[in-house]
């Protein structure tokens, strides 16, 4: 899984037949500034596009043979392009000449070869990229965009609204120089309303989106997620409509805009607190470490820790309760074990209490009932169970040597990229992405039968 000796993917590839089929591009651009960078098309690796002789989809991955300019900093859009790049899609990340944000975001920070500090914020989403810097206020970087632009497939950018406009790439020039673009657009609040010009960042969004309304131990201490899953989830969303888009360009020709926010994204992971709103016209309230519709569901403390269960069905309370003596008439429904929910809980931590977390884990495991313990994340990342799954991965980085990731939550029974781009350091692949970009672009895909324009 080495990156250092791995070529930057060449922009077209076959697609293997599928519905993404890659863009032809355009005749070559001119663009100065080649040199010995990493990666020459010479030494092009597995993860290359057909053009330059590499892997196919089956062995790189199903979105092999797709570019992806990722203008994106911080976390939602770098997620989203991230996730394509899992899925094989050659991914550009374009940085200021100061890099992006993320790069500064820590500690922790780990000492690289090349005399910088290596924020491991950034290392977590922008794995399998290249890096290219650009300066935007520039003839020459925006030249560079422009050339990008018209090979790439998918643009994802998380500018608030109009700043993209004003630096001269504005959907109509975008789709101008290459009308087969689609572009995710992420913002903080939307790209209209009253409020759709705000910032946003994930711990904001989480407020304003209700989410620390419901999380926590009560309604006076609104609590944030433990992870930005604001951003997380707008970068899976926006990712899975740019394969919707993908698809849709396959009949049409065309590409499209993909919009969404970290609003949202935070208000589309509502779930049954929506609905509870919506439909029931009842406030939610955070109920701590317990189900507000389930009980018993959720944590309680054994002898020497904690455990979890999950009681989803009078049938799975029917065998636990017996077991600990708790099998009253009064609870053998779920909507009458939620409105007593407080004494439910009280004698359930007291039936475990006699117990250690080990012994209440194997009597759940004896009775069918859905256990767990709660682990740290040292506990999960040395977890056989996590490891069998393919969620760790080794990766060599221009500068750390050898590190281990968190690896893509995807696995597929054929054609799943099985080699892994480093995160990269700034401007690693700019000599070479710029060579490219002066070399004639690959011919049309011949399976690619996508009328050239709109049939309506």
């Amino acid at each position: 899984m080495t990156e250092r000796a791995e070529a930057p993917q060449t922009g077209r590839g076959s697609g293997s037949g599928s519905g993404f089929a890659a863009r032809p591009g355009p005749a070559s651009v001119a663009v100065a500034g080649s040199g010995a960078g990493a990666g020459s098309a010479a030494s092009a690796g597995p993860l290359a596009g057909s053009g330059a002789g590499a892997g196919s989809a089956s062995s790189a991955g199903p979105l092999a043979g797709i570019v992806v300019a990722d203008l994106s900093r911080a976390l939602a859009g770098p997620h989203a392009a991230m996730m394509l790049g899992d899925l094989g899609a050659r991914v550009i990340k374009i940085e200021s000449p100061e890099g992006d944000d993320s790069r500064g975001w820590g500690p922790p920070f780990m000492h690289g070869s090349n005399g910088a500090e290596h924020a491991t914020y950034f290392l977590s989403c922008n794995r399998n990229k290249e890096s290219i810097a650009l300066d935007l206020k520039s003839e020459e970087g925006r030249a560079v965009l422009a050339a990008l632009v018209g090979r790439a497939d998918v643009l994802v950018e998380n500018f608030r609204p109009g700043v993209l406009d004003r630096l001269g790439f504005s959907t109509e020039r975008l789709h101008d120089i290459n009308p087969r673009l689609v572009i995710l657009s992420i913002t903080g609040f939307g790209h209209d309303g009253p409020e759709g010009d705000r910032p946003g960042y994930d711990q904001i969004a989480q407020g304003e989106g209700g989410l620390m309304s419901v999380t926590g131990p009560g309604p006076d201490e609104p609590t944030r997620v433990g992870v930005p899953i604001g951003d997380i989830l707008a970068g899976m969303y926006g990712a899975f409509g740019v394969l919707a888009a993908l698809q849709e360009r396959h009949t049409t020709g065309r590409g499209q805009v993909v919009r969404t926010s970290l609003l949202a994204a935070v208000v589309g992971a509502h779930a049954y607190q929506g609905t509870r709103w919506t439909v029931a016209g009842e406030i939610p309230r955070p109920n701590g470490n317990h189900h507000p519709s389930i009980c018993p569901y959720g944590l309680y403390r054994a002898a020497d820790g904690f455990v979890q269960i999950a009681v989803g069905s009078d049938a799975l309370w029917r065998r636990l309760g017996p077991t600990f003596g708790l099998d009253r008439p009064e609870w053998s429904a779920n909507r009458s074990r939620v409105r007593d929910h407080e004494a439910v809980n009280e004698a359930i931590n007291a039936a475990f209490g006699r117990y250690s977390a080990a012994e209440v884990l194997a009597k759940m495991d004896e009775l069918g009932v859905p256990a767990g313990k709660v682990r740290d994340l040292a506990e999960v990342y040395t977890w056989e169970q996590t490891k069998s799954q393919g969620l760790l991965i080794d990766v060599d980085h221009a500068a750390l040597g050898t590190i281990t990731l968190p690896g893509p939550p995807l696995r597929f029974g054929t054609g799943w990229r099985h080699e892994h781009l480093s995160p990269p350091t700034l401007d690693q692949h700019g000599d070479a992405i710029r060579r490219w970009l002066s070399e004639p672009a690959d011919q049309p895909d011949p399976s690619d039968t996508a009328p050239a324009t709109d049939p309506s």
